[in-house]
């Protein structure tokens, strides 16, 4: 019951907000207390996972080519973002480092912001990791300057936590601007397959269109709660990241010469790899 409930941990937590809120303009303190438990319990139910936890790993193929480096990836920590909320349980953030000789920092210093164009993720082509269909598409949001500094930082966690998530439960459009230009596929038996922080206008297919794995589906960009150009990919069991909960997935990726198929972690930089079947090399 309580892994159900856990499902709506966010429409739970900004019902109780906006109720607590809305004191002022009715003076019912039922309706305040009320609102204050609703809170309590929305930021309860973030720490509850909302789906079974022990499901197999779903196989497919990468997303992307080139060598990357996983951050807050569930093979470090699960749930990967702290939190279970919008089915990124097993979530992962996929930055490009094609330069060995450059040692990739979430914090580099020196600066603080930079253009999008300035980063070598920006632009990277994603394409599908199975068969599916379309489900949601949105691609006409803008990409923003780098936050990869303490002060952007702290902007970006207030920015998403607050703003991002209020703007998308009042709109009903389940995460987009915590998303922000983002496909969703779903890849069958009840897996969905989510692409955030697309660059503006890469997408390459719009809702109800039907995919082949490797098809386009648009471009790595910065846009919604992200720090810098990247790909934030998860797989979910429901079209609607609001009430979906966190799907465990695998691809084939190559790491210090050795193939496998799994989640690469550790801030471990890897070479995805799209020309081997999605279940070959040893398991990780």
């Amino acid at each position: 019951m309580l892994k159900k409930i856990a499902r709506f941990r966010t429409p739970v937590l900004l019902l109780g907000i906006a109720l607590g809120l809305s004191m002022n303009l009715h003076d019912v303190r039922a309706v305040f207390y009320a609102g204050t438990f609703l809170v309590v319990l929305g930021l309860v139910l973030f720490f509850v996972p909302a789906g079974a936890s022990d499901r197999e790993p779903v196989v497919v193929r990468s997303p992307l080519e080139g060598r990357w480096i996983p951050v807050n990836s569930p093979a470090d920590k699960v749930p990967s973002h702290g939190t279970h909320e919008a089915g990124q349980t097993y979530a992962i953030d996929l930055v490009y480092a094609p330069d060995p000789a450059v040692e990739w920092k979430p914090l580099p210093g020196g600066r603080l912001a930079a253009r999008p164009e300035t980063f070598p993720a920006f632009g990277r082509p994603v394409s599908a990791p199975a068969d599916g269909v379309v489900v949601a598409a949105g691609g006409r949001q803008r990409d923003h300057w780098s936050r990869n500094s303490w002060p952007g930082l702290v902007y970006l966690l207030v920015e998403g936590m607050i703003f991002r998530q209020i703007g998308s439960f009042l709109t009903l459009s389940s995460c987009r601007f915590i998303l922000g230009n983002h496909v969703i596929l779903d890849i069958g038996d009840g897996v969905y397959a989510v692409f955030a922080h697309l660059r503006r206008g890469s997408l390459r297919v719009a809702k109800g269109d039907r995919v082949r794995a490797g098809d386009p589906l648009g471009e790595v960009g910065n846009s919604g709660n992200s720090s810098e150009p990247h790909l934030h990919f998860h797989l979910m069991d429901g079209p609607r990241p609001l009430v979906a909960a966190g799907i465990p997935f695998a691809f084939p990726y190559e790491t210090d010469g050795e193939l496998r198929t799994g989640v690469p972690g550790g801030r471990r930089a890897f070479v995805a790899r799209t020309d081997v079947p999605a279940g070959d090399g040893a398991r990780s």
